[in-house]
C-alpha cells in the first residue's frame, strides 16, 4: 500500500471515538453551571445584605430625640440611639446578617455597616469555600435643618 493510498483510506475513516470530545464539553457545561450558579447567589445575597442595611440604616435615623427650642425643633440622633433601632431590624432579619458598627458622625445621619458569610451553593474546587460580603447604609433623619 502506497502513501497516497493510505491516506485516501484513513481521509474515508470514520470509526473513532467521540467520548472523549463529549466528555470534554461535559465538564466545560458542568463548570459554567456550578460557576453561574454561584455568582447568581452571590448576586442575590449581595442585594438582600444591602436590603437589610438600608432598613436598618432609616430605622437608625428614626431613633432621634427632638428638642423643641422656641418656635423650631432639632433631631438629634445618638449612637446608642442608631445601635438600638439598626440592631431591633438586623436582628428580624432572616438571613445570618451581622450588625458590625451603627453610628452617627453629624447628629442627623444614620450610618449602619452589616456582614454575613456568604458560601457557595455547590461545593466545587473552581470556587473559594465562602468569604463576608459587607454592606453600608445612610440615612438622614426627617428633621434636619439642613
Amino acid at each position: 500500500m502506497t502513501l497516497p493510498d493510505r491516506a485516501r483510506r484513513l481521509s474515508r475513516d470514520e470509526s473513532g471515538s467521540i467520548l472523549p470530545l463529549v466528555l470534554g464539553y461535559a465538564m466545560i457545561a458542568i463548570a459554567l453551571i456550578i460557576v453561574t450558579t454561584a455568582v447568581t447567589s452571590l448576586y442575590i445575597t449581595q442585594k438582600r445584605i444591602d436590603g437589610v442595611a438600608a432598613a436598618a440604616a432609616l430605622a437608625g435615623s428614626d431613633g432621634f430625640t427632638l428638642t423643641v427650642t422656641g418656635d423650631s425643633a432639632v433631631a438629634t440622633l445618638s449612637d446608642e440611639d442608631v445601635w438600638t433601632q439598626a440592631s431591633a431590624i438586623v436582628g428580624a432579619s432572616t438571613d445570618d446578617v451581622v450588625l458590625v458598627s451603627a453610628r452617627t458622625e453629624d447628629g442627623v445621619t444614620a450610618i449602619v455597616d452589616v456582614s454575613i458569610q456568604w458560601h457557595p451553593p455547590l461545593v466545587s474546587a473552581l470556587l473559594p469555600s465562602g468569604f463576608t460580603l459587607t454592606a453600608t447604609a445612610t440615612s438622614r433623619t426627617a428633621l434636619d435643618d439642613d
